[in-house]
């Protein structure tokens, strides 16, 4: 999957993946995270998202990697916030009052570039990637923000019966791709109602991911039994 593929579907509005609203999920359960206001959060993938708005509007700091410049502009007229935009290193750098978006390739960013993460929000970019793109970035991920703790947001369904983005994540994948390092905690799952693009039977699953060097945070909804 092209870079060429993502630019088509923003230039042709095929955005059916870009809420416009906050996610539930995501509102729900951030505070598991325990973060105080202040703290620098990354969403890799990032598009045009309405959870930065909530973000910035609890007081956090946000960084956002995306590769469509039309999904950032956008994303930053709707927050009517006048970007200073610089060349850095091979992005397109869009900073404004709390908010930071490098537009180019997740792949090339390094930890110089980012600074420093508190904690990472994935509920559109692992999901968004096929299989032998999904271990890559999960390396580069945990790479470029030094371990920081992540909730994470999957989709779980028949692959075989729907085509993706966006794919099918099982906890056996996630396993493969982040237990070297983090403790995963299921957090809740819930029924995609009408079906993924109407289409199939899935369920969205949070995860929290923390260092194994940190303690468990506690959750009570459960163990996830897949």
């Amino acid at each position: 999957m092209h870079a060429d593929f993502w630019h088509e579907k923003w230039e042709k509005g095929e955005i059916a993946f870009h809420n416009e609203h906050v996610h539930p999920l995501f509102a729900t359960h951030f505070p598991l995270l325990g973060l105080q206001a202040g703290k620098r959060i990354l969403l890799p993938l990032c598009g045009k998202t309405v959870d930065i708005d909530w973000l910035l509007l609890q007081g956090f700091q946000v960084v956002g990697i995306e590769l469509s410049e039309l999904a950032v502009k956008d994303l930053f007229a709707r927050l009517k916030l006048g970007p200073i935009v610089t060349q850095l290193d091979g992005f397109q750098h869009y900073q404004a009052q709390g908010l930071q978006v490098f537009v180019g390739d997740f792949f090339a960013i390094t930890p110089a570039q980012l600074g420093k993460v508190d904690a990472v929000y994935d509920r559109a970019a692992l999901v968004a990637l096929p299989a032998a793109l999904r271990e890559q970035y999960a390396a580069h991920l945990q790479h470029i923000c030094l371990g920081a703790p992540q909730l994470l947001i999957t989709f779980e369904y028949q692959q075989s019966l729907l085509s993706g983005p966006p794919f099918a994540v099982t906890k056996l994948m996630l396993d493969s791709y982040y237990a070297k390092d983090y403790l995963i905690s299921f957090v809740v799952s819930v029924d995609v109602l009408g079906g993924l693009k109407g289409k199939v039977v899935a369920t969205e699953n949070v995860w929290l991911l923390s260092q194994k060097d940190k303690p468990r945070l506690h959750l009570t909804q459960g163990n996830h039994g897949q």
